[in-house]
């Protein structure tokens, strides 16, 4: 497979993945819905996990207890609850000295190799079972399965940044339909970030208080206030960007995934 690439903007320090690959990435959407059921087979539902690469993550449940493992030695381990794959059509991939890309660093033309991981965690066995109608017990699979994949991703020597997403529906997308969700490692932190953390910095200087605790205790009695909880608060921006759009905060001061206690999961 080729390497993908990392190319940066003209003049905007701004960069953007080349991943020809994924053009090719297969879609059970359809407008019509029974015709959306006679498509081909789902490769993330149980009996297809030969349609995947092997696992890097498995949650398996046997006799009351969990179990973690993964795929091996052409093993596809069946009656699994969660299971996490690298994605089929990568956006970013580990390093591989065969399809390894010289980096440019010529005037405007500057591009570096797309290093890093993209995978697929598989939320659940049942096709339809999203977070909106799963049940509370397979949730706590997937956020624990998330910290999981996070906490060794974010231990490698190339990866700056892990990004955890989810597409809902072929507008948003998604190219199947299963309950899934993604995970992205990459090898730059996104700029949004950097301004974020500069301008919370400046914030703190200047206010000696965190802007976020700031923003939280505004919204929790604005208009745009939705649900709380006694971890967290969920509320629309004040300029939002997309329709719908809603964030959800911690209460305490938490940097990552990794930070949440087993009461927050």
């Amino acid at each position: 497979m080729p390497i993908n690439e990392l190319r940066k903007d003209y003049i905007l320090d701004r960069w953007v993945v080349i991943a020809p690959q994924r053009r090719r990435r297969p879609s059970d959407f359809t407008e019509n819905l029974e015709e959306r059921k006679e498509k081909a087979i789902c490769p993330f539902c149980p009996g297809n996990e030969y349609l995947t690469p092997p696992a890097s993550l498995v949650y398996l449940v046997k006799d009351g207890e969990l179990k973690k493992d993964d795929d091996k030695n052409g093993l596809r381990h069946k009656n699994w609850v969660v299971r996490c794959i690298p994605n089929l059509y990568p956006a970013f991939m580990p390093p591989n000295s065969d399809n390894a890309l010289n980096p440019q660093f010529n005037h405007i033309y500057v591009s570096r190799e797309a290093l890093g991981y993209h995978e697929v965690l598989i939320e659940s066995p049942n096709h339809d079972e999203h977070p909106s109608t799963a049940r509370i017990t397979q949730l706590i699979y997937v956020i624990n399965a998330l910290r999981d994949r996070f906490s060794f991703l974010i231990t490698r020597d190339y990866v700056k940044y892990v990004s955890i997403f989810r597409n809902y529906g072929a507008s948003a997308g998604a190219s199947l339909s299963h309950a899934h969700a993604q995970i992205i490692a990459m090898p730059i932190v996104p700029k949004i970030l950097w301004e974020e953390n500069a301008v919370s910095k400046k914030y703190y200087e200047e206010n000696g208080r965190c802007v976020f605790c700031d923003i939280i205790s505004v919204e929790i009695k604005s208009k745009r206030f939705i649900w709380n909880n006694d971890g967290f608060v969920i509320f629309a921006p004040w300029a939002s960007i997309n329709p719908f759009e809603f964030w959800i905060f911690p209460k305490r001061h938490q940097s990552s995934i990794l930070e949440l206690t087993e009461d927050e999961v």
